[in-house]
């Protein structure tokens, strides 16, 4: 009996985890069958002497609201009112793995021979399911949303009878874009520019952003080629450039092709993984290191201890928030994509504004006269809790912004076997970015108060350069705004990018810096 029913109905433990594939049937066998029967149909045994009757699995109405999490949170806790107990004693995969048996007793062969076929000659679904996350959320009545009934209910019984399939949805992603592209291309060789353009943009934030975080970490220069290729490819399609956007097209499929074969073929070398580890967080953590270490040095400076647990309380509360968003991405919703680059965009953008406001107030500060004029008024009027509540929200996203691109890279350089490798990349990176720190913080410590300012408001004006660029190519990704090429070098660690949105508003924030240093020269000129 439970050879056949594992035959038919091959579990996972938990999402993103390989299956026990005994587990599921095992459990159900011992915990559930004598209520429910074999088969989910609430004939068991003891069925009879239960009031309220047990549910039915098999029952199709009920079914198409269930999700697969929905019915693990059962499992853990329980139904009060009912004979229904919770099974917290279990471990957490056989939690799930119960769960994920329950979830495929409503449907029938067939649905899953038909959910079979459609997975396998329709792309599109790939993207409804993308992921074990994704599948553990779904219920038919959700998914029918997106795709109709029958398709909803025929892919969720292959898909929860098979989630394996799901498993190496990073490289159906690519498989989606090099789909997507190709559908670009017969739409714009029927002179529909807005349909192809669409479906270029989609190439890019539904197929290739999902696989970005995995290639980034495994091959950051294909990565590189890849996104800044994309980009070219969409401002030659919305240019209806059929020619030129062919031989690009040609080029995508086969560099999408070489990113499949590595992510596909990518080992656990432990090297690499605690390299990758390392290389991230040093990259992402710097930026935001420096904007807080400022924050720091100057309230030191200025003797307004009091008011650090903000800029404290600001980074604590963005850590915090990268572990909540570690748990949304695993185990809710899929947070790459469009998502992530909204986020990074408009945060990047915010902390820019807000650090070239500072970095015009420090150096009116640095110059002869105003530091001195500046403590006589014992800093009650500049530094209020008004602008103590700026500091922390500065702190907040500035580091937020980096730890959220952070979580996401590591939760796909993240498997099975590399976990310690990992976490010793991430331990290492950590130690240079503290070492980093205590430097930065002692040499600041050493400085004259002028001289202290100067070097400041220097180092938040480049950060706000850095950080504008950043923003605004982030919401090109996703459409916001236009992309139109320029013939310039990229220089990621500054920020530039070859496009005139960029360009532009680098150029805006390097005239409000020079017109500021002006003012303030010609205002202190005016003074003596």
């Amino acid at each position: 009996m439970a050879a056949s029913l594992l035959a038919a109905y091959p579990v996972p433990m938990a999402p993103g985890k390989v299956p026990d594939l005994q587990a599921g049937v095992t459990l159900y066998q011992a915990q559930c069958a004598a209520c429910h029967g074999a088969e989910g149909r609430a004939d068991g045994p003891l069925a009879a002497k239960l009031n309220p009757p047990p549910i039915a699995f098999s029952d199709r109405e009920r079914a198409r609201e269930r999700s697969v999490f929905s019915l693990q949170q059962i499992i853990s806790h329980g139904v009060e009112g009912t004979s229904m107990p919770s099974f917290a004693q279990l471990s957490e995969d056989d939690r799930w793995a119960l769960a994920y048996f329950a979830s495929t007793l409503s449907y029938t062969d067939a649905d899953r021979k038909a959910g079979e076929e459609l997975w396998k000659k329709d792309q599109s679904v790939h993207h409804a399911v993308p992921n074990l996350s994704a599948l553990t959320q779904a219920s038919e009545v959700a998914l029918s949303k997106t795709i109709s009934p029958d398709h909803a209910r025929q892919l969720l019984a292959f898909l929860r009878s098979q989630p394996g399939v799901v498993a190496a949805s990073t490289a159906d992603s690519l498989a989606f874009a090099k789909t997507r592209l190709a559908e670009s291309i017969q739409a714009l060789e029927q002179s529909n520019t807005a349909d192809a353009s669409r479906l270029a943009l989609s190439a890019y934030l539904d197929g290739f952003e999902i696989a970005e975080p995995a290639l980034s970490a495994k091959n950051k220069a294909l990565f590189e080629e890849l996104e800044k290729s994309m980009g070219a490819y969409r401002v030659v399609v919305n240019k209806s450039q059929l020619n030129e956007a062919r031989d690009m097209e040609q080029r995508l499929q086969t560099m999408l092709t070489e990113a499949q074969s590595v992510l596909q073929g990518a080992g656990e070398d432990p090297l690499s993984t605690f390299l990758g580890a390392f290389t991230i967080l040093l990259r992402e953590g710097l930026e935001a290191l420096l904007v807080v270490v400022a924050m720091v040095a100057f309230l030191k400076k200025a003797d307004r201890k009091d008011v650090l647990p903000y800029v404290h309380a600001g980074w604590v509360a963005a850590l915090a928030g990268g572990g909540v968003t570690w748990a949304v991405a695993t185990y809710l919703v899929d947070l790459s994509g469009a998502s992530r680059e909204m986020t990074e965009g408009f945060s990047a953008i915010f902390a820019a504004v807000v650090l070239l406001g500072v970095g015009i107030w420090m150096h009116q500060k640095s110059m002869a006269g105003r530091w001195q004029a500046y403590v006589k008024q014992k800093l009650s009027s500049a530094l209020n809790r008004r602008t103590a509540l700026m500091l922390f929200l500065l702190s907040f996203v500035t580091v937020y912004r980096e730890v959220f691109e952070t979580v996401l890279f590591y939760a796909a350089l993240w498997t099975g076997g590399n976990g310690g490798y990992m976490l010793a990349g991430l331990a290492a990176g950590i130690a240079v970015l503290a070492v980093i720190a205590v430097i930065l913080l002692r040499s600041s410590a050493r400085l004259p108060i002028g001289q202290f300012f100067a070097a400041s408001s220097a180092l938040v004006a480049v950060l706000a350069f850095v950080l504008i660029g950043k923003g605004v190519a982030a919401l090109q990704k996703v459409g916001v705004f236009d992309i139109t090429p320029v013939a310039v070098p990229q220089i990621d660690l500054l920020g530039i990018y070859p496009s005139l949105q960029t360009l532009a508003a680098q150029l805006l924030i390097l005239l409000v810096i020079v017109a500021s240093v002006a003012f303030n020269l010609r205002s202190q000129k005016t003074k003596i």
